[in-house]
C-alpha cells in the first residue's frame, strides 16, 4: 500500500491543476480496509469490489437503553431477503433477472461506512443466483456511477494489453530508470494514439490499422522504386526491396 500511495502522490503531482481526480478504482483483490485508509489520506475516495460472501450489518437503529457502549452494528445483510427499499434496477434479459441494490452499510473489518451496490442475477429457469458487491468510500456517489466507474478498470487492462501485444511494452530489454520510463510512456502513448486514429478510421482493430498502415509503407515504397521516365518495372529490384519492410533484424548479407 505504501508503494501505491507514492505513486498515486506522484501520478497527483504531474497532473497538477490540470483537472481534479476524485475516485481511484482498484482491483478487487485490494478491496480492503488498508486500500480504503490509503486512499483516503491522498485525498481520494476508493471504488473497489468485495468477496460476495462478506458479512455486511446495517446500523444500529434502535433505542440506546442509557447503559454501555451504544451498539454499532444493526441487523447483518440477507443477501437474499434485501428490503425492497433499496431497490435501484430490476431487469430480465435473455432468461437472467438483475436487480440492483445500493445501500450504506458496515463492515466490521473496515473503519468507515461503505456505500455498497449490490448487484444479484438471478436464473428464471433454475433459480440459480450469483452476486458482485462493489462499494466506494464516497456516500453519496449514485449507484450507476460505482458501475460505471468500476468498469473502467476492465479498460485500464486493456490498454496495458495493447500496449504490450501491439507497441512493445513487454519487449524491450533496457534496464536504467530513465530509459524504461522512456520506453513504457512510449508504449502506452501510442495506445492512446492509435486509439484517436481508430476513431477517426473505418478501421476495426489496432491490427487492421497497422496492415493499412504497412500497405502505405509498402506503396510508397515502390513508388520511390519505379523509373521516373516510362521504361520497363524491374521486378527483381522490387522483390528485393519490398519483403524486407517491417523487419526486426537488419538482413544478413552473404559472406
Amino acid at each position: 500500500m505504501t508503494q501505491v500511495q507514492t505513486m498515486l502522490k506522484k501520478l497527483l503531482k504531474l497532473i497538477g491543476d490540470t483537472f481534479q481526480p476524485v475516485y481511484f478504482v482498484y482491483d478487487g483483490a485490494f478491496g480492503n480496509n488498508a486500500a480504503a485508509q490509503m486512499t483516503r489520506q491522498v485525498g481520494l475516495h476508493l471504488i473497489s469490489k468485495l468477496r460476495n460472501d462478506s458479512a455486511l450489518y446495517f446500523e444500529w437503529a434502535g433505542v440506546y437503553s442509557g447503559k454501555g457502549r451504544r451498539p454499532t452494528y444493526g441487523d447483518r445483510v440477507d443477501y437474499r431477503n434485501i428490503p425492497s427499499t433499496y431497490l435501484k434496477s430490476e431487469e430480465v434479459k435473455k432468461g437472467i433477472r438483475t436487480y440492483v441494490y445500493q445501500l450504506n452499510v458496515l463492515h466490521k473489518k473496515f473503519v468507515d461506512p461503505l456505500n455498497v451496490v449490490l448487484i444479484c442475477k438471478e436464473n428464471v429457469q433454475t433459480g440459480k443466483q450469483a452476486r458482485v458487491i462493489l462499494f466506494s468510500t464516497d456516500p453519496e456517489l449514485e449507484w450507476e456511477k460505482v458501475i460505471d466507474y468500476y468498469r473502467l478498470r476492465f479498460q485500464i487492462e486493456f490498454n496495458f494489453r495493447d500496449a504490450k501485444q501491439h507497441w512493445g511494452l513487454e519487449d524491450f530489454m533496457v534496464t536504467k530508470e530513465q530509459s524504461v520510463f522512456n520506453a513504457a510512456n512510449l508504449s502506452l502513448w501510442m495506445v492512446n494514439v492509435s486509439q484517436s486514429m481508430l476513431a477517426a478510421s473505418n478501421e476495426q482493430s489496432i491490427l487492421d490499422l497497422k496492415a493499412r498502415h504497412h500497405a502505405l509503407r509498402y506503396v510508397q515504397e515502390v513508388f520511390k522504386i519505379l523509373p521516373e521516365n516510362t521504361n520497363p518495372i524491374n521486378i527483381e529490384q522490387l522483390l528485393e526491396k519490398i519483403p524486407v519492410l517491417g523487419r526486426i533484424h537488419e538482413e544478413k548479407m552473404a559472406a
